[in-house]
């Protein structure tokens, strides 16, 4: 890889993003390709937000993508897509599932201040407002694919695979699938490697 890639993943707590980053920072270590993770925590229990950030390349200074400067993002739920989307450059790739979550205290203020009205943005006006940003937009029904390929819990392969098949992704496919097979439990890991080939398949279909 000539350069530097930054990618931020985005999620809630319990989507599996810790494993994704582990996952691709020991894929870059297996390719001799530096890297620098951050991560930002929101609530620590389950459904807060959280942001992974990953730094790959030589001369790569803070653990922090800039605003403006992420080649990718993978966002595990869609409105955490235009949550971090200041992050992205203006010709970057989202990989975004198009699970919407609500959290728990946002639904009860909803219902304690006003039920009457819409508290949330819709799937459409989430893909319209990520749009605005960038044209490389990936939409991926991640819980079907991954319950079509034996796990509902592999989403975050689904994803991870569609952000492998992208145009100039640093990272060998076989070495992260590889790292993937060595992570998760033995009796998932032909389910995740469908779940895998699936997302990258999407991904294929969608940029080519």
């Amino acid at each position: 890889m000539n350069g530097r890639y930054n990618m931020v993943l985005s999620g809630v707590g319990g989507q599996g993003l810790m494993l994704l980053s582990n996952v691709i920072g020991t894929a870059c270590a297996q390719e001799g390709l530096p890297v620098i993770t951050g991560e930002q925590h929101g609530l620590s229990q389950r459904s807060g937000s959280i942001s992974v950030h990953l730094r790959m390349g030589e001369g790569t200074y803070g653990p922090l993508v800039p605003p403006g400067d992420a080649d990718v993002m993978i966002a595990m739920e869609a409105t955490e897509a235009l949550r971090y989307i200041e992050f992205l450059r203006d010709d970057g790739y989202i990989i975004m599932n198009t699970r919407v979550m609500h959290h728990p205290l946002e639904t009860m203020r909803h219902v304690r201040e006003d039920a009457t009205t819409e508290p949330y943005f819709s799937l459409d006006e989430l893909r319209k407002r990520v749009r605005n940003v960038t044209p490389n937009v990936l939409e991926v029904d991640a819980l079907r694919l991954a319950e079509a390929a034996g796990t509902a819990r592999a989403e975050n392969v689904v994803l991870l695979g569609a952000a492998c098949g992208l145009p100039g992704f640093p990272l060998k496919k076989e070495t992260v699938k590889d790292v993937i097979g060595n992570v998760v439990p033995e009796k998932t890991i032909a389910a995740n490697m469908k779940a895998f080939d699936a997302g990258d398949g999407a991904c294929c279909d969608a940029f080519g």
